[in-house]
C-alpha cells in the first residue's frame, strides 16, 4: 500500500544526524524504504555529504524528486554549522524541525515521523522544557505521558521501559500497580496496531536481582509487579513475570515473548543495545501518529569524519514505513 512520505527532522545540525539521513538516502533501494524527506537547514547536509539535495516546499513534492535526489524542506537558519560543535541557532533548528514534523504527520501529509539526535543541553539552553523529544511528541498529539510507552526495537528483541529517564535511586517509588498495568496495554495495542501481532505475549522483568527471591531482595515484586500481571491476566493479556533479568535475554527466552517490559531505563536498553546496536528503533506507543527514532545519540566527536553508521536511521525509517502501511490498510 502507498503512503505519504516520511517526514525526518535531522535533529541537532552539528551531530550526525545529517550525515546519517544522507546515507540512508544512498541506500535507499537496497533496504526498500517508504520515500522520506528532511526537515531541517540544507548546509547540514550539504556540508558533511556532496550527494543531490532537492529544496521541497512540502510532503507533495518528494515522490518527484526522492529517486534523484534528498528532498529537504528547509525551515530555520541553523546559523554557522561546524560539525562537532553544537550551538543554540542548532538547537532551535532541531526544535522547528521536529514541531513542523510532527505537525504534518498530525494532519496526514506525512505518515510517520523519524526524529533525528538532539543534544539535550543544548535544548535546555534555549527553554526546552520537556525531559526529551518523546514526551514533547506526546503532548503536541495531545497525549498524556502515562498513555505512552518507549519501546526499544531490534530484530531479536523488542524491549518497553516502565520508568525512562530517572535516577536508579527513584524507581522504587515510581512504580505502581497502575504504571505497570498502563505501559503494558499501551505495549500491547502498540504490537498489534504497529507491529501487526494479533495476541502479543509480554513478559515482565523483576526490579530486585532475582526477582526480590521472594521477598528476601525486596518487595517491589510482591507488592507491585505481581498484583499487576495478576489484574492484566484478569483482563484477558498473555503475560508472565517477574522474571529474573539476568536470564530473560538469552536468545530461548527471547524466543517466548513478543515484547519485554523493563522497569527502569538501563535494564531495557543494556540488553537491546547489546545486540542490536547499530540497528536499534526507539518507537514511541501510543500515539495517534506514527514515531520512531535511530536508539543512538548525536555522537558530537565523529561528526563530519564519515564514520557514522546508518543502520539504525535505516531501520527507524523502515520501521515506521512498516506501521504506516498497518495504519493505513486498518483505516
Amino acid at each position: 500500500m502507498s503512503v505519504a512520505p516520511i517526514a525526518v527532522s535531522i535533529g541537532d545540525p552539528a551531530g550526525i544526524g545529517p550525515e546519517v539521513l544522507a546515507k540512508a538516502w544512498v541506500r535507499r533501494n537496497q533496504h526498500r524504504l517508504t520515500p522520506f524527506f528532511a526537515i531541517g537547514d540544507l548546509r547540514s547536509i550539504s556540508t558533511v555529504w556532496k550527494g543531490p539535495l532537492r529544496k521541497v516546499d512540502g510532503p507533495v513534492d518528494v515522490a518527484a524528486c526522492f529517486d534523484e535526489a534528498l528532498p529537504i524542506m528547509e525551515v530555520e537558519d541553523a546559523g554557522e554549522i561546524v560539525p562537532g560543535l553544537p550551538n543554540m541557532p542548532g538547537a532551535r533548528c532541531a526544535v522547528a524541525s521536529l514541531e513542523i514534523a510532527v505537525g504534518l504527520a498530525r494532519e496526514g501529509a506525512a505518515s510517520a515521523i523519524v526524529t533525528g539526535p538532539v543534544s539535550k543541553a543544548e535544548l535546555y539552553a534555549i527553554g526546552f522544557t520537556h525531559s526529551g523529544q518523546t514526551e514533547f511528541v506526546a503532548e503536541r498529539c495531545g497525549v498524556s505521558p502515562g498513555n505512552v510507552a518507549m519501546m526499544l526495537a531490534g530484530p531479536t528483541l523488542r524491549t518497553v521501559c516502565i520508568t525512562t529517564h530517572v535516577p536508579l535511586a527513584r524507581v522504587s517509588s515510581l512504580l505502581s500497580i497502575e504504571l505497570v498495568m498502563s505501559r503494558a496495554r499501551v505495549t500491547v495495542r502498540g504490537l498489534q496496531r504497529d507491529f501487526g501481532i494479533g495476541n502479543p505475549r509480554i513478559a515482565i522483568a523483576g526490579f530486585n536481582p532475582h526477582a526480590g527471591e521472594n521477598g528476601a531482595l525486596g518487595r517491589e515484586e510482591i507488592d507491585i509487579l505481581l498484583p499487576a500481571i495478576e489484574q492484566l491476566r484478569d483482563e484477558g493479556m498473555d503475560i508472565v513475570g517477574p522474571l529474573a533479568a539476568d536470564t530473560m535475554f538469552h536468545p530461548r527466552a527471547r524466543a517466548r515473548y513478543d515484547a519485554a517490559l523493563c522497569t527502569y531505563h538501563d535494564q531495557a536498553l543494556i540488553p537491546l543495545k547489546t545486540l542490536h546496536f547499530d540497528e536499534g528503533v526507539n518507537m514511541t506507543l501510543g500515539l495517534p501518529i506514527v514515531r520512531a527514532a535511530p536508539d543512538h545519540g548525536t555522537a558530537f566527536e565523529i561528526a563530519g569524519k564519515g564514520l557514522a553508521e546508518s543502520g539504525a536511521t535505516i531501520a527507524a525509517i523502515r520501521m515506521a514505513g512498516e506501521a504506516a502501511e498497518r495504519r493505513a490498510a486498518a483505516a
